[in-house]
């Protein structure tokens, strides 16, 4: 019996030793780790807060005032806003957008942000703007070259090149451009202005041209004459005209209409009483009434 109780108190012995061995290593550990979770949870608690109240947002700013304010008295601070290409782009315009003074840091300028508002001003094609070091920022411009007025319906806009609308202010100073109406006539004018300089002899007798029916074209002249042009060959209508003034002073003539819609034709409408006249003058077909 003394026996088996010696056994057993020597079982409960070593059994004590093994936890109290387990718990000595496990307690000094959860003691550090512990610590280090609380410090972790606490650093992020802070963030937190400092993030929500604005603290740390404000601090980041402060920061980078700092240092932007250091980069500009070490001689990167703006002196010269250098434009190139401009010839309509309003200079107030682009001044709002760039947003620098002189001595303002050359950092603070983001020349991606200007150039990307810079390029939808209507009078730019396309733009290229850089700083360059280490006091100027550069603007280089491209624009858009002044094609025609589009009469759209009351409102005169400017068009470019390409048929796109520019601008419908400050119109004034492009009063010699030809003028073109209707609905589509900006995607077409081009061919016909080209065909018209190649004819500089009919250009001081047009007043505008007419797009009719998404087809074709008539010249309305300055004393109120139609020339009605064909939907092809626009280059050669307009050439047999050009011929007719040049030979005979045609677009001088009292006649109210030319017709060149039939190739190889010229059809003139006359006033009544003209027609003798014109046949004796003019090598080609006249006819007097009503509108052809």
């Amino acid at each position: 019996m003394a026996r088996k109780k010696a056994v057993v108190g020597a079982r409960k012995s070593v059994l004590n030793k093994r936890r109290r061995g387990f718990l000595g290593v496990l307690i000094p550990w959860a003691r550090r780790f512990g610590f280090a979770l609380v410090l972790v949870g606490g650093l992020i608690w802070l963030g937190a807060w400092l993030t929500l109240n604005g603290t740390l947002g404000r601090g980041k700013d402060w920061m980078e005032n700092k240092i932007l304010m250091a980069s500009a008295d070490m001689g990167f601070a703006v002196e010269n806003i250098l434009v190139d290409g401009r010839v309509y782009t309003n200079p107030q315009i682009l001044m709002a957008i760039v947003n620098v003074g002189k001595g303002d840091p050359l950092f603070s300028f983001d020349p991606r942000a200007a150039q990307a508002l810079i390029s939808k001003i209507g009078w730019v094609e396309s733009a290229s703007v850089e700083r360059r070091w280490p006091d100027t920022i550069y603007i280089g411009l491209k624009e858009r070259k002044p094609m025609a007025l589009w009469q759209d319906e009351k409102t005169l806009k400017l068009l470019d090149s390409n048929g796109t609308v520019i601008t419908a202010d400050r119109l004034e100073r492009f009063g010699g451009l030809p003028v073109v109406a209707g609905p589509d006539a900006p995607a077409h004018a081009a061919a016909l202005l080209a065909g018209l300089r190649a004819e500089p002899v009919l250009q001081p007798y047009i007043a505008y041209a007419r797009r009719l029916g998404e087809r074709r074209w008539d010249l309305v002249l300055k004393g109120g004459v139609i020339v009605r042009l064909p939907e092809e060959d626009l280059g050669l209508a307009l050439r047999r005209l050009a011929s007719a003034q040049e030979e005979n002073s045609i677009l001088e003539k009292d006649i109210v209409s030319i017709d060149l819609r039939e190739s190889g034709r010229l059809v003139v409408q006359t006033k009544p009483g003209a027609v003798e006249e014109y046949k004796a003058s003019l090598k080609i077909e006249a006819k007097t009434g009503s509108s052809i």
